[in-house]
């Protein structure tokens, strides 16, 4: 992907403005698999579809506990995921033993904004080539931020990011109104109906290669309107989610017509993630 003299660093504008190596980062995220994040006036819901990189192998983890309040979903370069993951993890910490209490959601999704775009003002050093959904939940509420390996950050409805994630984010938009009052379990199944979006025809979501990530506010018993600690859904615990959520697919009017265009425009896409053989996050 050699263009010219001014991607060999990170520092150099090109005479369009354009800074290279981020636009080769962004190029890394897309290698990785699909994750989506739904967020409703309750909980932030992370849903992920975890890939493996050949049948020896066992699946790699997208999605990760910061803190009771706190997780992420990368989607990229897994070593690169797990740098910023320390970091948060780190800063999480520290709030804990400075102020006593959790660290706000929106400050230290700005402090790893910062230091991503750190990367592209000194020479010597690279752009991440990792793109993260935050969710999180404090004083105010639930929460989704959206990390790109150009720094920026941005508080989000609902979103998906990795390879061919368009066609969930068609998805998103299309069901937007329905994510502010909806369950816990609603928004699972919304989250799991747009990760299976962007897969080809011929897969589908099954109980070793899915994961769900749930935070939010509990909404009944002598503990409500406490926070609900985040919980990682893996393995044969979501298997109910997946029948609910494959009945009630089954259930809505088909759009198979309207999304096969939309499926051959993500051809190229899906032909760069099959032939991946960097360390992306599978």
């Amino acid at each position: 992907m050699f263009r010219n003299n001014y991607d060999n660093d990170s520092v150099t504008f090109s005479p369009q403005g354009r800074i290279f190596q981020v636009e080769y980062a962004l190029e890394a995220l897309k290698q990785g698999s699909v994750v989506v994040g739904l967020v409703s006036k309750t909980h932030a819901v992370l849903v992920a579809l975890k890939r493996n990189a050949e049948e020896l192998s066992s699946y790699q983890k997208k999605i990760i506990g910061i803190d009771e309040h706190l997780a992420i979903a990368i989607a990229g370069l897994a070593s690169d995921g797990r740098v910023l993951q320390n970091f948060m993890k780190s800063q999480s910490l520290g709030s804990k033993l400075t102020y006593g209490r959790p660290i706000p959601i929106e400050r230290l999704v700005a402090s790893v904004g910062e230091r991503a775009q750190s990367n592209t003002q000194h020479y010597g050093k690279r752009p991440y080539g990792v793109g993260l959904l935050v969710a999180g939940i404090d004083a105010r509420g639930p929460h989704l931020f959206e990390f790109v390996p150009s720094g920026l950050t941005q508080e989000m409805l609902a979103c998906a990011i990795g390879g061919r994630s368009q066609m969930a984010r068609t998805y998103l938009e299309r069901h937007l109104d329905e994510f502010e009052n909806a369950s816990r379990e609603q928004l699972i199944g919304h989250g799991l109906r747009a990760l299976k979006e962007s897969m080809a025809q011929d897969k589908e979501l099954t109980i070793e290669n899915t994961s769900v990530g749930v935070i939010g506010i509990i909404q009944e018993g002598k503990r409500k309107g406490k926070t609900e600690p985040f919980r990682l859904f893996e393995g044969a615990e979501i298997e109910p989610f997946l029948e609910e959520s494959a009945n009630e697919g089954t259930a809505a009017a088909p759009t198979g017509t309207a999304q096969s265009g939309t499926m051959e425009e993500d051809t190229t896409e899906e032909g760069a993630i099959a032939g991946e053989s960097m360390d992306v996050d599978t």
